[in-house]
């Protein structure tokens, strides 16, 4: 009896045995453009699933001019506390790693780039207003000396040791990764690889994951050994939340929908009870906050802005003879372009942006104020107000208090002369239901 058994459980042994393994996966993360909280928000949360799933790899597929500093270093933070290989791809062709992007590719893992791409430019540029404590940014394409000043010595001898920390940590270049900090240098990727400022060079993903097949790591919790040649691909899609932020977290769309926010406020508080003006500008400003929020504002600049509108919209009250709305619109130009107080690449304002909307505003602050204006000019049509001065027609002999006919309504009212049938009279107050009139000049019997 107990023979069909064992038979059972050794068939049972070899089909567990047998069974092909589950086939690792690598995730497959994607960066274009400027790096900002809406890139580290969707690398975060796409390593955080890979770590979840056990992937095998993270496949950071990038080509960045930089960005900002706060959001480059919680990507390096993720990736240097990531029990999951974390690879840094510059692709595809003609891509580059600039700045930010360089740091991000010096803290992984694997380095690799695409043939005719580069990278390097890793200068700190200021963001904050002189004075300020803020921390500096990584440049852009330009190369730029250190200036003399001791706040940017010390923001670049920062970045500096920062990189050289990567490099030792990753085994990577660190002499040259000083330069690119301190002398803003880039590299092609033959240059890249031949200095071992990247581990290899590969033609796409697939080329990739055959090369690092079987390679060692070495991650947070230890050392990994990868099996990428059969690996799935999975390639991450930014979801609405990533791409909502990308979208209100750009400096053009964020300075519209703050002049939008501003507008849709003026002019509910000028014209009270409207709301439609009002829910929309609060609606864009909290927007334009919550993305301005992660940007280096000069508060300057925005009390430009400010100061401009008021300027253009006051034209329409006071009469200027233009020097009012002139100075408004060279003050919120001004303020426009001193906004985004920062040389970090992908993060300002554009002047094709900044002197179209400056001049729609002015036209749309003249014109709207100046329909309102002619809107009060009109008399009164409707209402309580609209009684005062208007005529009719005496219905019965009075004395005191009797009828007449008022804009073809029967009105009770009241006159301090005896009024007779047919007289023409003028209203001159309104109590409640109570008109009080008086013989009107032209008073003629009908």
């Amino acid at each position: 009896m107990a023979h069909p058994f064992r038979i059972l459980l050794g068939l049972a042994l070899l089909f567990v045995l047998g069974a092909p393994a589950a086939a690792a996966t690598v995730r497959v993360l994607t960066i274009q453009g400027a790096i900002g909280p809406a890139s580290a928000d969707y690398l975060l949360r796409g390593i955080d699933k890979a770590i979840k799933d056990s992937a095998q790899l993270v496949v950071i597929e990038m080509d960045t001019p930089g960005g900002l500093d706060t959001s480059m270093r919680d990507i390096i933070k993720a990736i240097l506390a990531s029990p999951v290989p974390v690879a840094t791809y510059v692709s595809p062709r003609g891509a580059r790693a600039a700045s930010a992007g360089t740091y991000i590719l010096y803290a992984s893992h694997i380095a690799a780039m695409a043939p005719a791409t580069n990278l390097g430019a890793a200068t700190p540029v200021e963001l904050a207003p002189g004075g300020s404590d803020k921390p500096a940014q990584p440049a852009g394409d330009q190369a730029r000396e250190p200036p003399g000043d001791p706040k940017m010595r010390k923001a670049v001898h920062d970045a500096a040791a920062y990189i050289r920390g990567l490099a030792e940590l990753r085994g990577r270049n660190a002499e040259w990764a000083e330069r690119a900090v301190r002398e803003a240098v880039s590299l092609s990727a033959p240059e890249a690889l031949e200095l071992k400022v990247v581990d290899l060079i590969a033609a796409s993903i697939e080329d990739l994951l055959r090369q690092i097949d079987g390679r060692v790591v070495r991650t947070a919790t230890g050392e990994v050994t990868l099996a990428t040649a059969d690996a799935q691909v999975e390639p991450v899609v930014p979801d609405w939340r990533s791409r909502l932020l990308a979208v209100i977290g750009d400096p053009s769309i964020a300075y519209i929908l703050m002049l939008l926010g501003i507008y849709g406020l003026i002019y509910e508080f000028s014209n009270p009870g409207m709301f439609f003006p009002g829910v929309v500008g609060g609606i864009c400003l909290l927007l334009a906050l919550f993305a301005l929020q992660v940007m280096p504002i000069s508060y300057a600049g925005l009390a430009l802005m400010v100061l401009g509108i008021v300027l253009m919209i006051s034209e329409a009250f006071i009469p200027s003879f233009g020097a009012l709305g002139l100075g408004g619109i060279v003050a919120f130009t001004i303020g426009s372009v001193m906004l985004i107080d920062t040389e970090a690449p992908g993060y300002g304002i554009p002047w094709m942006l900044v002197v179209p909307v400056a001049l729609a505003s002015a036209l749309f602050s003249f014109f709207a104020v100046g329909m309102a204006l002619k809107a009060r000019s009109r008399p009164v049509v409707t209402g309580a107000e609209e009684m005062l001065g208007a005529r009719g027609e005496v219905i019965d002999d009075m004395a005191g208090e009797g009828w007449a006919r008022i804009h073809g309504e029967q009105w009770r009212v009241r006159s301090g002369t005896p009024l007779k049938r047919g007289d023409r009279v003028r209203v001159r107050a309104r109590h409640d239901l109570i008109l009080e009139v008086e013989p009107d000049k032209e008073n003629d019997h009908v």
